[in-house]
């Protein structure tokens, strides 16, 4: 099989004006180019119905192959867009358990009275390894039975939430059951970078995917965020990044928000890199992801 060539003109030209970090700084010289031979675990993927015609589950593999993305975290509206992936290429996808079908919005999903049934069900008739990616809006959805019921079923199981909130309710949902494992979505997305340091300093198992954040991290000017560049040296071991598929058009750009996510990879340590694009995963997940996997399902 002949490999896609990872570093694209938009990489190579990032990398040329990528700085030399300083190694006492960062514990070592940036991994630089050859970021592009590492793979990446993208843990925020979305195969929601309006893809499903567009993009055939065929396509959406070759675009992890062509992008160097060996695994990934997916959740679809409805469930069924994730067996679908599973089912096509299981040794490339980690599903989980989004609540979003027909009646249940991310707004409305927390009112559905038949919601922790059909919880139940899927995760009972389904090989899922989280619940989520669902959204905490606002109070009014801070529901505590159904989160009691939600972080049970989680805990019965070993898995993750992984949450697409601020950071009061990553402390709520802490307060219900301080041994809850969660997974902070777009590391809390509409956080300045001074709370999500703050509140990953507070929950020292929380972890987080930087989907949409990679314009945050690395900014037009090439340069990273110095705050940013403060969660991941000393959160490397909790991160992870992501796409965020959530609409047919970030399937269009896939190919450019994975190279984008190189980019700022580019900038750190061999060992900080390779834990924020696959080896967290592979701990959290007990997964072994390797460019092996590429071209295979």
């Amino acid at each position: 099989m002949t490999r896609t060539p990872f570093l694209t003109p938009l990489l190579g030209a990032a990398l040329a004006l990528a700085p030399v970090l300083a190694a006492a700084d960062h514990g070592g010289e940036p991994i630089g180019d050859a970021i592009k031979d590492v793979p990446i675990f993208d843990a925020h993927i979305h195969y929601k119905e309006p893809a499903w015609e567009e993009y055939p589950v065929s396509q959406i593999i070759r675009f992890m192959d062509e992008t160097g993305v060996a695994m990934g975290l997916v959740s679809s509206s409805p469930d069924e867009g994730t067996i679908m992936m599973y089912d096509y290429a299981p040794n490339r996808v980690v599903p989980e358990l989004r609540p979003y079908r027909e009646g249940a919005t991310s707004s409305t999903w927390t009112k559905d009275p038949d919601m922790e049934a059909y919880l139940k069900q899927r995760l009972h008739d389904h090989p899922h390894e989280g619940i989520g990616e669902f959204h905490i809006r606002n109070r009014t959805m801070w529901d505590e039975d159904l989160f009691r019921e939600i972080i049970d079923m989680a805990k019965a199981d070993d898995l993750f939430l992984h949450v697409h909130s601020g950071a009061d309710p990553i402390r709520w949902l802490y307060d219900l059951d301080p041994d809850v494992k969660i997974i902070w979505a777009h590391a809390g997305l509409g956080e300045p970078a001074r709370e999500v340091h703050k509140l990953m300093s507070e929950f020292p198992t929380l972890m987080a995917d930087t989907s949409l954040r990679e314009y945050t991290i690395l900014g037009w000017d090439n340069e990273i965020d110095p705050e940013w560049e403060e969660i991941i040296l000393d959160f490397q071991d909790r991160l992870m990044v992501g796409s965020d598929t959530w609409i047919n058009e970030q399937w269009d750009a896939y190919h450019g928000i994975i190279h984008r996510n190189r980019v700022w990879l580019s900038y750190f340590p061999r060992d900080v890199a390779e834990k924020i694009a696959y080896r967290n995963a592979e701990r959290l997940f007990g997964r072994t992801i390797s460019m092996d996997q590429i071209g295979t399902r």
